[in-house]
């Protein structure tokens, strides 16, 4: 196996995730492919009329602090002895996940789970992925309360 494509959100759920895909990675003996993704927020501009300049700055930021998150992750998975390289992209998350997906054996992918009302009105990045992924995708379920 080559490499294992863990998309993360850089939520709560994104450690277990990252756990989740480490174990696999060490028991097939292959490394880890984190990626986060930027959502451009078109409906910022659609819908509220703002300027080109505050939507760049917000994606800025945004990059910025997600660099963070997404080095402190990797960090996590390298104390566990799996070589993991790390992507941010600004796009789509879909299309940035699959255009990735296809040097890896493997997406490991987390779900939050909210239900099909969110799903219908935000999207869902994994079941997009699901639909139209070309290799293996396993899904850690969100993390039950209670």
């Amino acid at each position: 196996m080559k490499t294992i494509l863990v998309p993360v959100d850089l939520s709560s759920a994104a450690a277990g995730v990252c756990k989740a895909a480490c174990g696999l990675a060490r028991s097939l003996h292959t490394s880890l492919l984190l990626v986060h993704i930027v959502q451009y927020p078109v409906m910022l501009t659609d819908i509220y009329g703002l300027e080109a300049p505050y939507i760049e700055d917000a994606v800025n930021a945004a990059t910025q602090v997600g660099k963070q998150k997404l080095v402190a992750l990797a960090r996590v998975c390298v104390k566990r002895g799996i070589k993991t390289r790390i992507v941010q992209a600004v796009g789509s998350p879909v299309n940035e996940i699959l255009s990735r997906s296809r040097r890896v054996s493997l997406i490991v992918i987390g779900s939050h789970g909210h239900g099909a009302v969110y799903d219908l009105v935000v999207g869902s990045t994994t079941q997009g992925v699901l639909r139209k992924a070309k290799c293996p995708v396993l899904v850690v379920p969100a993390r039950q309360r209670g």
